[in-house]
């Protein structure tokens, strides 16, 4: 049987290891991301990737592709 102290460190070490887990998710989730753009194959800027790490189109893609969208 575990005593009370035993099962906080356990519930501790839970909630560390899915912490790291979610950090892990997270930064994983931010650098989806590309450095070429997928429209047109040009390099996307790292002003760019450090404002949007995740970013797939280079800004002018991007605008074209937001544009068609709000036109549909």
């Amino acid at each position: 049987m575990l005593s009370e102290f035993d099962r906080e460190i356990a519930q501790a070490r839970i909630e560390q290891e899915r912490d790291a887990s979610l950090k892990a998710v997270t930064k994983a989730l931010r650098e989806i991301g590309t450095t070429e753009c997928i429209d047109c194959g040009a390099t996307i800027p790292p002003a760019r990737r450090r404002v949007y790490p995740s970013a797939t189109r280079c800004l002018e893609c991007q605008i074209i592709a937001e544009r068609e969208a709000y036109l549909k």
